[in-house]
């Protein structure tokens, strides 16, 4: 079968999608990406064996009025170039991800008559995954969403570098935490998190993924509180510096969140404030109530942020989120080709 994967823009939709995409090509299955031909598309495709296609459309949640009127039309217009798609590359079904990109894509299939299926990574059901969730013929969850129709909790599918836990057990001597605000980076982690180290008991190492642009800014913020921290842009490998901490403080995205939490690492998670629908907090709740991890909210005091950090080393928390395992993602990429290539059988003897 040949499935139009639909994913575009962040690594919480592309990531995932890249996973499925070679999971569907073990099974003798091809793949047709469909995005926006960004950097971070690219990377997550790399090396994938697959035909590529571009549509240009921007995001609706959040515009303007103006800009709302010109993304409607961008659907319309965007629904016959996917049609155009179907046809020439004999699509036989859609697996989205989220994002606006999927809806002129989910309706060109309803036209004609594919099967689409859905993947949400947030705790929330995103804006397009609500408007394609009735007719989609299966709407997987990353994570527990009530009230959705026709839904399985498969996890969020985890790159295959996260299956494995082998700890780095360097620098025994040290608490290690690694930082990350995404692979854009965030202002808040960047400017307050290299203040709070500085009258901590205790002997720390720290590496720090801070994102483009921000890396000299950073280490001076470091150096002038006399921390001795790494800190890079981007790490190819982010399970290597995850597997290396005692425990990680991030932003709220819900892959981010799935990966760490699979290697038996908690986290200390700083939910974007501005988030769609307020997805990071609910992600970040859903971490707390599985005891691997703790929120701290952005409007808080940074005094607050510095008592959390201080207990979770003090009490030894990080110790007892490494005994804890999130199982749920290690077999989502499976379950979901699984269920996927299911309906297909039971509608072949239909």
């Amino acid at each position: 079968m040949k499935f139009l994967i639909v994913a575009a823009k962040t690594g919480g939709h592309v990531y995932p999608a890249s996973s499925i995409a070679k999971g569907l090509i073990k099974k003798n299955h091809t793949v047709v990406f469909l995005g926006t031909g960004s950097q971070i598309e690219e990377n997550a495709y790399r090396g994938i064996s697959s035909r590529s296609f571009e549509l240009s459309i921007e995001g609706f949640r959040g515009s303007n009025l103006v800009k709302k009127f010109v993304v409607i039309f961008q659907v319309f217009i965007n629904i016959f170039k996917v049609l155009r798609i179907i046809d020439n590359e004999k699509i036989d079904g859609m697996i989205g991800f989220g994002g606006f990109i999927t809806v002129p894509a989910g309706l060109a299939c309803w036209i004609k008559r594919k099967p689409i299926f859905l993947h949400e990574q947030n705790a929330v059901l995103g804006t397009a995954n609500k408007l394609l969730s009735k007719i989609a013929k299966i709407n997987f969850l990353g994570f527990p969403i009530e009230g959705v129709n026709k839904s399985i909790l498969s996890g969020n599918p985890i790159r295959d570098s996260f299956s494995v836990t082998k700890t780095d057990n360097s620098d025994n001597d040290f608490i290690k935490i690694y930082i990350t605000g995404g692979s854009q980076g965030a202002q808040y982690i960047n400017k307050q998190l290299p203040q709070i180290f500085k009258d901590l008991p205790y002997k720390i190492k720290i590496k720090h993924q801070c994102g483009q642009n921000n890396i000299e800014t950073v280490k001076k913020i470091y150096l002038s509180n006399g921390i001795d921290a790494q800190v890079s842009e981007f790490y190819d490998n982010p399970v290597d510096q995850i597997l290396w901490s005692d425990f990680v403080i991030s932003r709220g995205g819900a892959l981010t969140l799935s990966e760490i939490t699979s290697v038996n690492r908690g986290v200390l998670v700083i939910p974007l404030p501005n988030s769609i629908d307020n997805h990071q907090v609910a992600n970040a709740k859903i971490i707390e109530n599985m005891n691997m991890g703790q929120i701290h909210e952005q409007n808080k005091s940074i005094e607050s942020l510095k008592k959390k950090i201080f207990n979770i080393i003090k009490n030894r928390t990080f110790a007892n989120w490494k005994e804890i395992k999130n199982k749920t993602n290690l077999n989502s990429t499976t379950s979901i080709i699984s269920h996927i290539e299911g309906y297909f059988k039971i509608n072949e003897t239909i």
